[in-house]
């Protein structure tokens, strides 16, 4: 083989596991960073590890928010079942009772232990009402 030749088939084998490397990379942290989304009767009928992190959403039970200083109480469902979360935090302001929430966090003996609470607002945005007066 000429040393041209083995040049070229040199470069095109180190470009090649090159991109093979940094795309098998960008995978795999892609992959650790999933959170997969469940509903009450998903986690009821799928066997989650214990310290796997997951998204859980649902609407909050009616009468079932129970606070006690910055920890706070609640029961996720989707009217078939639903799991009990605990949240150690402030929860945002369109928190409430009745409500959809998503929570992120990992499932321990059929509860839940939220790392982080989001709250979901309807479709129906309107804008605060504005009175501008033009000081022309």
């Amino acid at each position: 083989m000429k040393p041209i030749r083995k040049k070229r088939l040199y470069n095109i084998l180190f470009v090649f596991l090159f991109s093979v490397s940094g795309i098998s990379l960008i995978l795999y942290s892609l992959n650790s960073n999933l959170d997969y989304f469940f509903t009450p009767t998903e986690l009821k009928n799928n066997d989650i590890p214990i310290d796997k992190r997951i998204k859980i959403g649902g609407m909050v039970l009616e009468g079932s928010v129970k606070r006690d200083a910055s920890k706070i109480t609640f029961i996720v469902t989707d009217y078939e079942n639903s799991i009990e979360v605990l949240f150690n935090g402030i929860v945002p302001d369109l928190f409430q009772e009745g409500s959809g929430v998503v929570a992120l966090g990992v499932i321990n003996n059929d509860i839940f232990y939220a790392q982080e609470v989001l709250a979901k607002h309807d479709e129906n945005y309107m804008p605060p009402n504005l009175n501008l007066k033009n000081d022309s």
